[in-house]
């Protein structure tokens, strides 16, 4: 029962995310077509399917953001670009990992004092980590229990579901600073 939710909230996390993607006349390179017919791993193929579009708007994004606005704060009350940025490199690294079942990587704490190169280069390899992790992906384990957000268990599920979502929710918080800045994020741009 539990897995069932799990699957059917991914899902709905997935629309939500592919309702955000590029549309066929921005440029963006199209993700591999979903599989025809039934799905023998439907939680994993479509992680990996919503990877290609989360990698592109969010390496997209923070290229977009000119370096010096990446102590940007759009109030005094919220986080720096730059943090949301290390937020993006560390979530995937652990999110992919847990979801996964494998071990996460080894890399060096990263702050949000370092130059954009650096951040940039944090965040896509992370999406490289969960490229090479997601394609090791089966649904077989999802309802494994593994350690989430402070300790806490959940099924492995909940870090599918966590990163489909946290992949939406980082984009959308990234095209906010930008827009702000007067940048048009990814999605947005206009067929070259």
């Amino acid at each position: 029962m539990k897995c069932t939710f799990a699957v059917l909230c991914l899902c709905a996390c997935a629309t939500l995310a592919l309702a955000q993607s590029p549309s066929a006349t921005s440029g963006a390179k199209t993700p591999a077509a979903p599989p025809q017919g039934p799905t023998k791993d439907p939680v994993s193929a479509s992680l990996r399917i919503l990877l290609q579009r989360s990698q592109h708007n969010v390496e997209g994004a923070i290229e977009a953001m000119p370096a010096d606005k990446f102590s940007y704060k759009p109030t005094p009350d919220q986080i720096p670009f730059a943090h949301l940025v290390v937020h993006i490199a560390e979530s995937n690294n652990s999110l992919c990992s847990k979801a996964a079942d494998v071990p996460a990587p080894k890399v060096e704490e990263i702050k949000e004092s370092q130059p954009k190169d650096q951040l940039l280069a944090a965040v896509k390899a992370s999406y490289s980590f969960c490229s090479e992790a997601l394609s090791k992906m089966d649904d077989s384990k999802l309802g494994d229990t593994v350690e989430l957000f402070g300790g806490r268990q959940f099924p492995r599920a909940m870090a599918a579901l966590g990163l489909a979502s946290s992949w939406a929710d980082h984009y959308g918080a990234a095209a906010m600073y930008l827009r702000l800045n007067g940048i048009l994020p990814p999605s947005a741009q206009p067929k070259k």
